[in-house]
């Protein structure tokens, strides 16, 4: 079997990981966030990644292989499997709430690195049933506006001050979250809003999309409340919300301080690979599924994740997601780092395109 097909299985420990975290009780609740924000990291320090990429021939194998899909598919039915066995744990009234405290993050990591980021992958499919999916994994997270957001303004916006989801030189990732979560939110409604108005629809139509997510959430919460407690389904907000947030975290370091030109005054420059920092570090690679490889993801969203390709123009991150995410948390690390490493790309021949 391909060797480029088989690595991406290993996205899957992190399921086993999250698993183990919920079941074996006591300090292995912990296992997740160990594995996710400290091994990881310590291991990518020192690796560098692959810039291969696939031949023209390669390519169009791979796009087509249905083997890879099959393997984001997957993550709907185990994501919702790792819901029902947190929802089934953390209510146990026996455990201390430092391992109940353990548990919510366990899962919450599970919403962010599956929940959504596999649905923002098949969020870009043109299938409906994959489109289906998308918004199923985002209700694990309670974050269906970002299906509207992210597709019709993010990837229009972004590197732009009008972008919620692109983070600006010197701002901390704790103003980016209050920023990017409310704005998007409220920017999710305009653009339903807009769309509905080009037909004469009125925003309380059933065609209202936004307002069908809101139902939908509301009434999931409902349903998690009738089967297994009020308790539990706070659980499972505060899990959501760590969920959605590690989400923001990624879109904070994607574009951070990066900036598109406008052009004659009236419009910007189209998307190029410059505008979004990219990162080849392996482990973070395969357990994100190449999202990792975000240059060539705006250049043209609508490539699969295995067919992702470095550009040796766009900007490098100096180590691997996980560990960009965690640096993050550091404001003034942050800066420090990544300050430097935006004046040296502007200073370059590629980067001198950026505003």
């Amino acid at each position: 079997m391909n060797l480029k097909f088989l690595k991406y299985i290993s996205a899957f420990i992190s399921v086993v990981v999250i698993l183990i975290s919920m079941t074996a009780g006591g300090f292995w609740v912990f296992f997740t966030p160990v594995y996710a924000f400290m091994l990881i990291p310590a291991l990518e320090l020192f690796m560098e990644g692959s810039e291969e990429n696939y031949t023209k021939t390669e390519e169009e194998v791979a796009k087509k292989d249905i083997k890879f899909d099959i393997l984001v598919w997957l993550i709907l039915p185990l994501q919702y499997i790792m819901m029902y066995v947190f929802l089934t744990h953390v209510g146990d009234t026996k455990l201390p709430l430092w391992e109940r405290g353990g548990l919510i993050l366990a899962f919450g990591i599970s919403c962010g690195v599956f929940g959504i980021n596999v649905a923002h992958e098949l969020g870009h499919r043109s299938t409906w049933y994959e489109q289906l999916m998308s918004k199923a994994l985002l209700l694990s997270s309670l974050y269906m506006h970002f299906f509207i957001e992210h597709n019709r303004g993010h990837h229009k916006n972004v590197s732009t001050d009008e972008d919620p989801a692109s983070s600006r030189r010197g701002e901390t990732l704790y103003a980016f979250w209050f920023r990017s979560v409310t704005t998007s939110w409220t920017d999710a409604w305009k653009l339903e809003s807009d769309r509905l108005a080009k037909t004469n629809t009125a925003w309380y139509s059933l065609k209202n999309e936004m307002l069908i997510y809101q139902v939908i959430q509301v009434t999931f919460l409902a349903l998690i409340t009738v089967f297994f407690g009020w308790k539990v389904m706070l659980a499972f907000i505060v899990a959501a919300t760590i969920g959605f947030l590690l989400l923001e975290t990624v879109n904070y370091i994607e574009h951070y301080g990066l900036r598109r030109k406008m052009v004659d005054g009236e419009y910007y420059e189209k998307v190029m690979p410059v505008h979004s920092w990219n990162s080849n570090h392996p482990i973070g690679r395969l357990m994100l599924f190449e999202l990792t490889r975000h240059s060539d993801h705006h250049y043209m969203a609508s490539r699969k994740f295995q067919v992702l390709r470095h550009f040796d123009q766009s900007p490098q991150m100096p180590t691997g997601y996980p560990g960009m995410m965690v640096l993050s948390l550091f404001p003034p690390l942050w800066f420090k780092v990544m300050h430097a490493h935006i004046d040296k790309y502007k200073a370059s021949a590629e980067g001198a395109a950026l505003a």
